[in-house]
């Protein structure tokens, strides 16, 4: 994200905002066509982690399951972890994606302010995602996810009210965003592929998590829009991630704690 972002800044510092509108705005897509091709690559390339190779080696590793029998046998922490997502990405599209439209038609600051401030605020996150998952370590994913629901929960107004005031303001209220939200974007590769059982981990994790993305988060930018224009309240996104932390919240009640635990473990089996 914080790539992207500079590389439009960069261009349209470069080229000028009249010519990046007009055209320039594709040479940052020509330029991650082959990053992405790298990518696919790579992940081509990679080995089977030593856990799904063990149960395989068993003979525990399961045949294909339809969706059906996924869903009945499965369903909680796939409940929870769309839950959580649903959290998860309503912030993540709605902070990082939409911001800039955001500040530049709605708060007023020019095309490269509205770069300007969520890039320096990523650089912030970038910095404390580290420590927010080593610490997430000592104290628990779901301590971390509870402090991050809650602080934007009770701070998410405040801040887009401190972001309207001007470019300084959307700094600093873009940076305190930012951080209320690392504990969530620190986790997420430990906490939600621990929910599932190794025979259905990345089939039961990747349907969760990519159908609430594509119906809440992907949606977040133009339903606030939307939200905007039919209230002409400019608090609508903020309310509406309001709104998807308390489904997390509620998510998150029914989350076993994963830390610590082994992979080979079913933390939801273990309850029952």
């Amino acid at each position: 994200f914080s790539l992207g972002a500079f590389l439009m800044l960069a261009f349209s510092l470069l080229l000028g905002d009249a010519a990046m509108h007009e055209w320039g705005w594709r040479i940052p897509f020509l330029i991650a066509a082959p990053m992405g091709l790298i990518g696919m690559y790579l992940r081509s390339r990679m080995e089977d982690t030593p856990i799904f190779r063990e149960a395989g080696h068993a003979g525990k590793r399961a045949e294909t399951q339809p969706l059906a029998l996924l869903m009945r046998r499965h369903w909680q922490p796939m409940l929870v972890v769309g839950g959580l997502v649903v959290a998860l990405n309503v912030v993540n599209y709605t902070l990082l994606s939409y911001m800039p439209t955001y500040l530049q038609r709605r708060i007023g600051l020019s095309p490269d302010e509205a770069l300007i401030v969520p890039i320096i605020g990523m650089l912030f996150m970038m910095m404390f995602v580290p420590l927010a998952g080593g610490l997430s370590d000592r104290v628990g994913r779901r301590v971390m996810w509870r402090v991050s629901l809650i602080g934007l929960l009770v701070a998410v107004v405040p801040l887009y009210m401190l972001m309207a005031t001007g470019f300084a303001g959307a700094i600093v209220g873009f940076i305190l965003l930012g951080l209320l939200y690392v504990p969530q974007l620190a986790t997420i590769s430990a906490t939600f592929p621990a929910l599932f059982p190794t025979s259905v981990r990345f089939a039961g994790f990747a349907i969760a998590y990519n159908i609430s993305t594509s119906i809440f988060g992907g949606t977040a930018p133009a339903l606030g829009s939307a939200l905007i224009t039919l209230t002409g309240n400019e608090l609508m996104p903020a309310f509406y991630m309001m709104a998807a932390c308390l489904v997390g919240l509620a998510a998150l009640r029914f989350m076993p704690e994963t830390a610590g635990c082994s992979l080979h473990d079913d933390p939801f089996a273990q309850r029952t």
